[in-house]
């Protein structure tokens, strides 16, 4: 078997060459963190991930989300091994969905050149198995003006683990940034120049 540093080295060389040097840097992290924590048992990494798009040619954003599920259930019900919610299954629980939002509406915010969007859910799925499951939640809006500023507030799981770290990519107008917030840092600000 391949010891995790002998994948982790395998895994930076082949970031190096396929990503752009600051989508490499959030790989880099994220591999990093899983390895360290695949010597412990279950899910020890406070960690989740969201890529934010905006698309110029029709003034949209695209924005997914991705969460692990223990700890999407011990936000929302209290409990990780719950399966109360029974998020992405078939028997999925009627309120789920609305507990999910309530959550996100008070730990997620994107503002759009001052204006706070109101995310729409165009789906959701399930990833990963077992301890590393995660919910992965895809967000569309069209919003009405070229995007000149962004603010990010990313307080998502903060409230139950002092050391969760919220990875959040953005892309506009070809290029990157790559934010890391946490209790400390809540929130960026990014400003894009107008062409």
């Amino acid at each position: 078997m391949e010891s995790p540093l002998r994948r982790l080295d395998s895994a930076i060389a082949r970031c190096a060459k396929a990503l752009h040097p600051q989508q490499a840097r959030s790989v880099l992290v994220l591999l990093a963190l899983e390895s360290a924590s695949a010597q412990l048992s279950a899910h020890p990494l406070r960690l989740s991930l969201s890529d934010v798009d905006y698309r110029s040619e029709d003034q949209a954003m695209s924005i997914r989300m991705r969460l692990f599920l223990t700890d999407l259930r011990e936000a929302l019900v209290s409990d990780p091994n719950s399966n109360e919610l029974a998020l992405c299954q078939s028997d999925e629980a009627p309120h789920a969905m609305g507990l999910l939002l309530d959550y996100l509406d008070q730990h997620f915010q994107l503002a759009v050149n001052g204006t706070t969007l109101r995310l729409r859910v165009k789906g959701k799925r399930l990833t990963g198995s077992g301890d590393d499951t995660a919910l992965e939640i895809h967000f569309e809006q069209s919003i009405e003006a070229p995007l000149a500023r962004l603010e990010v507030r990313n307080t998502v799981f903060t409230d139950l683990f002092f050391d969760q770290n919220n990875i959040v990519n953005i892309h506009a107008y070809g290029r990157s940034a790559n934010l890391m917030l946490n209790v400390e840092t809540p929130s960026e600000d990014l400003s894009f120049p107008s062409d």
